[in-house]
């Protein structure tokens, strides 16, 4: 046998024997018994040496689950997996998401030996804020960046006794709204749950140099809380639908009561209405709030605006809608972007109370935030009360929802749209 190939063939024996428990070196053998074997053939076998301990190594590795991304019951059935009792997910659960630690060492309750196994084969996930903007009206948009160098956006809203966030599930969107910006980067990939749930956590961290003023204005929040979150809405980029099983999952972490315990009837999922999803949604029993970004009152009018409609029609969305399981005292919210001279006239606001009807819900009307390289234009502020008017003559509830954050790029897209300009500038183009 080659001396070289002889000495690789007793390491890997003697690296097995160890791996195996048994304290022999059969490259200590080798060497002590073949006197074929000289320093020149030694030499030689560093450099293969480097290449095999690479692939054995390699092949050693340990890929670690991020914890974050399963549910109580998932997790239960990952912990009893090494010979845990199922009781240690609740307990993982409640250190993660209501005392908040970042590493396995924290949870002192937790025995040693299974806190160090827990350090070799998971981690517990963070999100890496890239910029934080506090607007002149107390809204706070945060970019984050995640582990793949892709960038995400949240936004926190303060409102009376309220404290909103709004947060992603996609990384940028596939559907292509003519209105909006995030459509206008593309679809890159879907957001996992623990990336989702990040989000909520990130912000309201952050978000706790308000604890004294929100709480003494607040009633929702108890004084014993760990958060200051009152309300989530899954309205930031992407269409969450179209990540159904990780935001439905996230969702099922963030109402746990073992951990975030954040009350889902202040979740509230705002979709274009993917038809299919709707119906799969209302099986979930999740509880949430639904939001449907409406936006016109024609088939014509929303394929142009809005092309995932052209698959579709409203008498079939609307179908979907009125299946929906509403708990008692509750409503769908219906978001109607207003654009002047495509979807403002009061023919518009007729049609929109005729397709409404029977339904319980509230209407938002959001004034065009006029964006870069974008044609259209937000209509006149008469225009806007007057079809608000008109839906309330028709005994609707309708809410004038202005843009928030508008001297720090809040809208949704524009503060990742901004970085990628900064980004790019100096490159040169295609």
């Amino acid at each position: 046998m080659n001396n070289v190939v002889w000495i690789h063939y007793a390491l890997y024996h003697g690296n097995q024997s160890a791996v195996n428990g048994k304290p022999i070196s059969a490259l200590h053998r080798v060497l002590c018994t073949n006197r074929r074997i000289n320093h020149h053939s030694i030499f030689q076998f560093i450099s293969l040496n480097a290449i095999f301990s690479w692939y054995y190594c390699s092949s050693m590795m340990v890929h670690k689950i991020d914890i974050k991304n399963l549910d109580l019951p998932a997790l239960t059935k990952w912990v009893t997996q090494y010979g845990q009792k199922p009781y240690r997910a609740k307990q993982l659960f409640k250190w993660i998401y209501q005392h908040r630690v970042e590493s396995f060492e924290e949870m002192t309750d937790i025995a040693v030996s299974f806190r160090h196994q827990l350090s070799t084969i998971a981690e517990i996930s963070q999100l890496q804020l890239q910029t934080k903007q506090i607007s002149a009206d107390g809204t706070r948009k945060y970019l984050f960046t995640l582990s793949d160098n892709n960038s995400i956006e949240s936004v926190l809203i303060p409102d009376n006794d309220r404290l909103t966030v709004c947060i992603s599930t996609q990384v940028g969107c596939a559907l292509n709204c003519a209105f909006c910006l995030t459509g206008k980067s593309g679809f890159i990939r879907n957001l996992t749950s623990a990336e989702i749930v990040n989000q909520v956590l990130a912000v309201d961290t952050d978000a706790k140099s308000l604890r004294t003023e929100t709480r003494q204005r607040s009633r929702l929040i108890p004084q014993n809380a760990t958060r200051v979150v009152t309300n989530i809405v899954l309205m930031g980029m992407g269409e969450p639908l179209l990540n159904f099983t990780n935001v439905v999952r996230a969702i099922r972490i963030l109402s746990a009561p073992e951990g975030y315990n954040f009350s889902p009837k202040h979740i509230t999922v705002s979709t274009v209405g993917i038809i299919p999803k709707l119906y799969a949604l209302a099986k979930e029993n999740t509880n949430v709030n639904l939001a449907i970004s409406l936006n016109a009152t024609t088939d014509e009018q929303r394929n142009y605006l809005m092309p995932i409609h052209k698959k579709t029609s409203i008498e079939q969305l609307f179908q979907a809608i009125r299946a929906y399981p509403l708990p008692k005292r509750r409503r769908i919210t219906f978001e109607y972007v207003l654009i002047a001279g495509i979807n403002d006239s009061l023919a518009d606001a007729h049609r929109l109370g005729k397709l409404l009807q029977g339904i319980r819900c509230k209407i938002n009307l959001i004034p065009f935030n006029e964006i870069p390289g974008c044609e259209f234009k937000r209509p006149s502020a008469e225009t806007v009360l007057r079809f608000q008017q008109a839906l309330v003559d028709q005994n609707y509830t309708v809410l004038i929802r202005e843009s928030r954050g508008q001297d720090i790029f809040a809208a949704c897209g524009q503060l990742r749209a901004k970085g990628q300009r900064s980004i790019n500038e100096g490159q040169p183009s295609c």
